[in-house]
């Protein structure tokens, strides 16, 4: 098969034998039901989708205090596992495969989304620059309370126990979320984490609750059907670290020795040469199969699988317009656009209603 259609062709990653390398990223929406309950339009909107190579469900709750927006999914009640298992139903039924993304928010939420709870995170550094938007309006992030040592046991039992409730919902996988600034990036990347025992300090120590969690998941699901996500580079929700290369190789390294299903690495933008030279350093580092996200077209997708960048390409807003992504690469044809205004918005507009091309 020509470089032209290797995004079209099959992967092994860990265990999940994926038919394409177009991915579907996790993308936040919004609509879950009551009480962080995926319902059936969730269900319907995956199983539209279900062509990707693999699809990475959205963030989700690994507990009942972790909301960050209105109206996510959670994985920690007897209700939300219901929910989950007629997704996956209707997943497996189109021919598809779904993993979660399993998360904890940490510092990036307010009270007023979590009952009165104050936020926890590695320090009690509050996020900067930025609103978080709730029912009751816009607000600043609070300053979060710091975690003491003896408290982060029960953080690794919530995920535990998240992956337990996916397994039992029907994921094919889980991903750990250890990105975007969320609580074990706040652990990961030193712009936060100001901590002096063993969870901080040195890059071993700040890497030691993420890989607790990634080992929580491990136990549940089998190495081969674990993935992570790290973003580096990224600055969302008010993050940087002193040395990303660096982070990027322990990090693909110890996640390579634990033979791990696959490497979710989060660009800013993938075509910057400090981005480029991260996923460098990952592929070095890591044997599995490495999925690279950020800006990403058909072509420059291509262009990194021909150049042995990446095993798979992760695709975020072409998803959201096109339920049939892999079918219009397959094709050549255009793709929709995505209409930012109802990203989050209630109800099928802008969720469901996008249409497939025509036969």
């Amino acid at each position: 098969m020509s470089n032209n259609n290797l995004l079209l062709t099959p992967l092994k990653a860990g265990d999940l034998q994926l038919p394409n390398r177009v991915v579907m990223s996790p993308l936040t929406r919004s609509r879950a039901e009551p009480g962080h309950v995926p319902g059936a339009l969730i269900a319907e909107y995956y199983a539209q989708r279900a062509g990707a190579g693999l699809i990475i469900a959205e963030a989700t709750m690994a507990a009942g205090d972790a909301s960050a927006f209105i109206a996510e999914p959670g994985i920690y009640s007897p209700a939300q596992v219901v929910g989950w298992k007629k997704v996956t139903d209707a997943v497996h039924a189109a021919g598809g495969r779904i993993a979660l993304q399993i998360w904890h928010p940490g510092r990036a939420t307010h009270p007023l989304l979590n009952d009165g709870a104050q936020p926890v995170s590695s320090s009690d550094k509050p996020i900067r620059g930025d609103k978080i938007r709730t029912l009751q309006g816009s607000h600043d992030y609070p300053a979060p309370r710091r975690l003491a040592t003896a408290e982060l046991a029960g953080i690794v039992t919530l995920f535990r126990a998240a992956a337990e409730n996916a397994r039992d919902a029907g994921f094919d996988a889980v991903q750990v979320h250890g990105a975007h600034g969320y609580l074990l990036d706040q652990f990961l990347r030193d712009g936060v984490n100001d901590r002096t025992d063993r969870y901080g300090g040195s890059l071993e120590n700040r890497a030691r609750l993420l890989f607790e969690v990634v080992d929580a998941a491990i136990e549940v699901f089998g190495a081969g059907r674990v993935g992570l996500r790290i973003s580096p580079l990224v600055a969302y929700n008010d993050m940087h670290d002193s040395d990303p290369r660096g982070l990027v190789q322990y990090v693909a390294a110890q996640f390579d020795r634990r033979g791990a299903a696959f490497l979710d690495l989060r660009h800013e933008r993938h075509d910057a040469p400090e981005e480029q030279e991260l996923a460098r350093i990952a592929r070095r580092a890591y044997g599995g199969a490495l999925m690279r996200n950020g800006g990403f077209d058909q072509a420059s997708g291509e262009a990194a699988l021909a150049a042995g960048a990446a095993d798979a390409i992760i695709y975020g807003k072409p998803f959201i317009a096109n339920p049939d992504l892999v079918e219009r690469f397959r094709r050549g044809a255009p793709l929709a656009p995505v209409d930012f205004a109802t990203l989050y918005t209630p109800g099928p507009q802008g969720y469901t209603d996008y249409p497939a091309l025509a036969a």
